[in-house]
C-alpha cells in the first residue's frame, strides 16, 4: 500500500490512512466476483516469494527481508517461521500502526515513499507487492535506486504488479476503490526500472492463470509463466 496520485498539498499517506480500517473489505468487494479473497493472493504470493528466496538465495530461512509497501501486513503473520527476518515500511501511519498492533515482533517504519529509513547494506532482499501502480511515475526510479541501496552484494529484489494485459485483472482494478488513481506498469516497465536502478539479472514471471493454491498447481501454474496470461506478475533483479 502506497501512495497514489492526490493532491499535492496532501501528505503522501492521505489516501491510503483513510482506506486503512476497510483495506481488506474494499479488496473483497473488488474480487467478489471470483469467488476468491485477499487472504488467498496474499497466501500464493508468499508462496512464490519463499520459492523465489528459496531457488535463488539458498533458502528463505536465512533471509533476512524487507516489505516495501507492507500496508498493515496482511501476509505477514504467514511468513513468520519462513524467512530469517521480516520488517515492513509504509507512507501510511495508520496502516503501520495496524501492521505494529497485528505483528508485535516484527520492525515496521513509516517513511517518505522514497527514502528508506535504513542503513546501506541492511538486507538481503525486499520485495513490493501491488505498489508500485500507487507510486507517481516520476517517484518510481528513485524509490527503487534506494531500495537497491539498503540491499547487500547479490542482494534480490521483487515487484510484483497487476498484469495490464489480462481483462480480469483491469476489471478488478477498476472496481477497487483505492485504485482509481493507479498506472498499471507493464513487464517492460518493470523491467526498465530495475536496470535504470542498476539491478543485473532481471526477469519476469507470469503469475496466477490457475488458482495456484498449493505445490502442486504453482507447478502446474509455472507452466505459463512466461505467456502474459497471470492474473500478476513478478519482475526480479539482482543488487
Amino acid at each position: 500500500m502506497m501512495n497514489s496520485v492526490q493532491n499535492p498539498n496532501d501528505p503522501p499517506s492521505a489516501e491510503f490512512d483513510a482506506y486503512t480500517a476497510n483495506y481488506n473489505d474494499e479488496i473483497n468487494k473488488a474480487l467478489n466476483f471470483s469467488g476468491l479473497n485477499i487472504d488467498f493472493f496474499a497466501r500464493v504470493k508468499n508462496d512464490y516469494l519463499v520459492d523465489i528466496l528459496d531457488a535463488r538465495m539458498g533458502g528463505a530461512s536465512k533471509v533476512e527481508l524487507l516489505d516495501v509497501g507492507c500496508g498493515v501486513a496482511n501476509a505477514h503473520k504467514k511468513l513468520v517461521g519462513r524467512v530469517g527476518k521480516l520488517a515492513g515500511i509504509d507512507v501510511s501511519s495508520a496502516s503501520i500502526e495496524v501492521a505494529l498492533r497485528r505483528n508485535p515482533g516484527i520492525q515496521y517504519e513509516v517513511f517518505d515513499g522514497t527514502v528508506l529509513p535504513f542503513a546501506v547494506r541492511s538486507f538481503d532482499a525486499a520485495f513490493a507487492i501491488n505498489v508500485f501502480h500507487h507510486v507517481p511515475v516520476a517517484q518510481r526510479l528513485a524509490l527503487v535506486s534506494d531500495i537497491r541501496r539498503v540491499l547487500r552484494p547479490g542482494g534480490l529484489f521483487a515487484i510484483f504488479e497487476h498484469n495490464p494485459l489480462n481483462p480480469v485483472t483491469r476489471h478488478v482494478v477498476k472496481s477497487c476503490a483505492f485504485d482509481k488513481d493507479a498506472v498499471l506498469l507493464r513487464r517492460q516497465d518493470s523491467e526498465a526500472l530495475l536496470s535504470a536502478a542498476g539491478f543485473s539479472a532481471i526477469k519476469t514471471r507470469y503469475i496466477i492463470a490457475i488458482p495456484a493454491a498449493g505445490r502442486l498447481l504453482r507447478g502446474m501454474d509455472r507452466l505459463f509463466s512466461r505467456l502474459p496470461l497471470g492474473v500478476q506478475y513478478y519482475t526480479l533483479g539482482v543488487c
